[in-house]
């Protein structure tokens, strides 16, 4: 009697690569096997559904996946993990195309060049943060939003005042201005010029602007209170004893930069955050730009903020900073400050050691 022959498909120990050109409405998906392209098709924004494909058509396979940082952020890669995707996320400048990708782009093209790579190994992952730091990443934001928002809107009344020839008493200083502050606010308020439309005009940019601040008041507190939390309290402690950095400077940072101890070195840091120039060299001919428009510009902002508080409190930086400024002007030599308090930031957070004025290298 014959042995029965078991007609069941298996492809264990068989990788297959995934290309995803994400998309609101649909996915475009590439699904290439070790040797082959299995095929191209349109699907749902789904990860359930693509995992549903894959394990009819592959069952015990290795499933791998990519796509392209984006709007749809990290969420479709976190649900692929969970349900036994191998899934990363890369950055889309990072992608090299041939010129005829680049004339004929289209979202079967891309999908299959991001599967194609990841079976050949040519792309490079972004880091995917947790979903606790994500969401704290959020809440600075909505504060920086915020600062801006209010800030737009001091501007408008000031270009109103300008435009309608209504002087700011010269008992009210620039700061009280800058600021609103109470007698700035009750001066607007009193007003109450002959035209109509602009008194209403003021009087709206007024409550919008106090309903901002209403508002940042509470996201101050909101934060205040994340920094108080375990997970962030002693590195807080350890990043306000630097000279120039504040609690917001402070879990601004810590949000961003998360586990400090991803960056093996110095140069992986400034790449991340962007304190890195435009080099062309060829030969014996090296030119140098500007700084790459390119990683987190937040923290290059804040970074900048920083060291222009710190140059004037930390002797080493003050020193650093009047020797570059000698054959420098002021705003390169404190990009090469920012570097340097950059490694500070990276050494104080790595060795959870109080920084030292002056001293820490």
């Amino acid at each position: 009697m014959r042995p029965k022959v078991s007609k069941e498909l298996s492809f264990v120990g068989q990788s297959f690569y995934v290309g995803i050109d994400v998309h609101k409405k649909s996915w475009k998906v590439s699904i290439y096997g070790a040797y082959h392209e299995h095929r191209t098709f349109s699907q749902n924004p789904s990860a359930e559904e693509l995992v549903s494909y894959l394990t009819h058509q592959f069952p015990g396979g290795d499933y791998h996946a990519v796509y392209e940082s984006g709007f749809s952020g990290f969420s479709a890669c976190r649900r692929l993990r969970q349900l036994g995707v191998d899934c990363q996320v890369v950055h889309a400048a990072d992608v090299p195309a041939s010129q005829k990708e680049k004339l004929q782009k289209t979202d079967a093209i891309d999908s299959r060049r991001l599967a194609r790579m990841l079976r050949g190994k040519e792309l490079e992952a972004i880091h995917i943060p947790e979903v606790e730091l994500e969401a704290d990443r959020s809440l600075m934001r909505l504060r920086q939003r915020l600062v801006k928002d209010i800030s737009r809107i001091k501007n408008r009344v000031k270009s109103l005042l300008f435009q309608f020839g209504i002087p700011i008493p010269d008992r009210l200083t620039a700061a009280q201005s800058r600021y609103w502050s109470q007698a700035y606010l009750s001066w607007l308020q009193n007003l109450a010029p002959a035209e109509p439309s602009l008194n209403q005009t003021l009087e709206s940019s007024i409550r919008m602007g106090k309903l901002l601040r209403t508002e940042l008041l509470q996201v101050n507190k909101q934060i205040k209170g994340l920094a108080q939390q375990e997970r962030y309290k002693q590195e807080v402690k350890l990043l306000v004893g630097i000279p120039g950095i504040g609690l917001m400077s402070a879990m601004v940072l810590l949000t961003q930069l998360g586990d400090i101890h991803r960056f093996k070195t110095e140069d992986s840091l400034c790449q991340y955050v962007g304190l890195v120039p435009k080099m062309n060299g060829s030969g014996d001919k090296l030119q140098v730009g500007k700084l790459l428009n390119r990683g987190r510009k937040e923290l290059k902002i804040i970074l900048i903020e920083i060291c222009w508080v710190a140059v004037a409190k930390d002797p080493a930086l003050m020193s650093k900073f009047n020797e570059l400024a000698r054959r420098m002007h002021k705003n390169k030599a404190i990009i090469r400050i920012a570097r340097k308090m950059l490694n500070r930031i990276r050494t104080v957070l790595r060795t959870q050691k109080a920084y030292v004025t002056g001293t820490v290298k």
